[in-house]
């Protein structure tokens, strides 16, 4: 059973940064793909950055790109995702979630209704 949990939560000013975490244990295929969604209630949720689990790969949402970055540390029978955001806008307030299996072959996948995993969200908070 896949089991992940989020950490850092936070508030900051504009400009400021923020670095999310979410530890993943149970099985998990090479080729998965993992991911961080944001959620503010007039909104879908959205992606904004994505990660290949065996290349590395990463793709960062256009409104992101720049100012986040995605990356994962692997360990024997688990896998930390982080989330590194530096430069937060007041438009970056949310919920923030991690998931995993979101992709096929390497390909990963926008949409939140792909992703099977998710972590318990964590709130972001970007404001003076």
């Amino acid at each position: 059973q896949v089991r992940m949990v989020e950490s850092g939560v936070g508030s900051v000013q504009p400009g400021g940064s923020l670095k999310l975490s979410c530890k993943i244990s149970g099985y998990h295929y090479g080729r998965w793909c993992l991911a961080w969604f944001r959620h503010v209630p007039w909104k879908a949720r959205e992606g904004v950055a994505n990660i290949v689990y065996d290349d590395n790969t990463t793709i960062l949402y256009e409104s992101v790109n720049g100012r986040f970055t995605i990356s994962q540390d692997k360990f024997t029978d688990t896998l930390t995702l982080y989330l590194q955001m530096d430069n937060l806008r007041p438009e970056d307030t949310g919920m923030y979630y991690c998931a995993a299996d979101g992709g096929l072959g390497g390909t990963c996948y926008w949409y939140w209704g792909d992703y099977t995993h998710w972590g318990q969200g964590t709130q972001v908070t970007a404001s003076s």
